[in-house]
């Protein structure tokens, strides 16, 4: 009988809303960088994407870098990685620009090792040392939006397959949501949107939230009460 046993392939830890955001340093279009350094006190985007040169990944770099000075206003910096090298990125710029009419001003992450990928639990472990003859469909996965905030924690995870463009709109949205409740003992509803009532945090008495909102607010159910957006 044999006693052979398969060896165990390393899988990377999952990454969790609120875990630190692995630091990483990597040469990007800008240049090299720390990851946490950059980001600073502020807001950051990481968006990755699987190839260079693919039709979908160029519509959403083009439309980020569109919305860069709406992210700016929020104090959020921006950051595209692809597991290709700086070099490619370099070239694809050209393309985006041209194609989709706003010039790429924001760092672009080279991954040709794939460290960052497997870093940020969107390529198995297995996947190898390189990019290089890998396609697309081997790198699918890397298709990942983080949100970290100035305490270099992941606020937010959004997943996309390949076949479907990002909505950076809700991006927008949702970052806009995120500093708010950072800000205030607050939630948001289903489909808020900035100026939109809000819904006062479980975690608030009503006697704390009388001092917080003296104007009053609406009790649909005990555990569900409705304010105007605080300011």
């Amino acid at each position: 009988m044999s006693t052979d046993t398969a060896t165990p392939t390393a899988v990377p830890p999952a990454l969790r809303i609120n875990d630190i955001a692995p630091d990483f340093t990597a040469d990007t279009t800008q240049g090299k960088i720390n990851f946490h350094e950059w980001i600073g006190d502020g807001w950051a985007i990481l968006f990755s994407h699987p190839k260079d040169f693919t039709p979908v990944c160029t519509t959403e770099l083009g439309t980020m870098a569109g919305l860069q000075p709406e992210f700016a206003k929020r104090n959020t910096k921006i950051i595209g990685l692809s597991v290709d090298p700086v070099s490619s990125h370099s070239k694809w710029a050209v393309d985006i620009e041209e194609t989709q009419g706003h010039k790429v001003n924001y760092p672009m992450i080279g991954d040709p090792e794939l460290k960052i990928a497997k870093l940020y639990g969107m390529l198995p472990a297995s996947s190898g040392t390189t990019s290089e003859g890998r396609t697309p469909n081997d790198n699918a996965t890397v298709r990942t939006v983080f949100v970290v905030g100035p305490d270099k924690k992941i606020k937010l995870q959004l997943i996309y397959p390949m076949s479907a463009g990002r909505n950076f709109d809700e991006v927008l949205r949702v970052l806009d949501a995120l500093q708010l409740t950072t800000k205030h003992k607050v939630s948001t509803p289903a489909n808020w949107k900035p100026g939109d009532d809000v819904i006062i945090s479980g975690a608030v008495s009503n006697e704390e939230a009388q001092k917080l909102y003296p104007a009053g607010w609406k009790t649909l159910k005990p555990y569900l009460r409705v304010v105007a957006q605080p300011k």
